[in-house]
């Protein structure tokens, strides 16, 4: 059987397209509490994204715990049950090779916070204000 071609902006289409259904299936994994781990039952963790690279065969996985609590352990849970996660994902996706996760902490919930608090900062609405002048 001959091996499609794709272009890249399919390529990239469908690159997106599975990091998305990976980001569902480990958001349903952990919403149901299928992973048998004290410390992901305690939590409600947040998979926000998740980027596979062109090949599809690695996808870093960012993820929230809510209020950002416990985040250290948070993620030591997440990559002590990878296997898991990563046998899961491999049979609810169907593609010829399992994708390697990477569990990442989120961190652009804080830099959005920064940039929002630089922006508030007196010396710079002044500037703001000039420019609008």
């Amino acid at each position: 059987m001959a091996r499609q071609q794709f272009s890249a902006e399919q390529h990239s289409v469908r690159v997106l397209k599975v990091g998305e259904r990976v980001r569902h299936i480990l958001s349903e994994l952990l919403a149901r509490q299928e992973v048998h781990d004290e410390t992901l039952s305690a939590h409600t963790v947040s998979v926000t994204e998740v980027r596979m690279t062109p090949d599809l065969r690695n996808a870093s996985v960012y993820v929230k715990p809510l209020l950002g609590e416990d985040e250290a352990a948070v993620l030591k849970a997440l990559r002590t049950n990878t296997a898991f996660f990563q046998r899961e994902v491999a049979k609810r996706l169907g593609l010829k090779f399992a994708p390697k996760l990477q569990f990442r902490a989120d961190e652009s919930f804080e830099e959005a916070d920064r940039i929002e608090r630089l922006l508030n900062d007196p010396k710079v609405a002044r500037d703001l204000d000039e420019e609008e002048e």
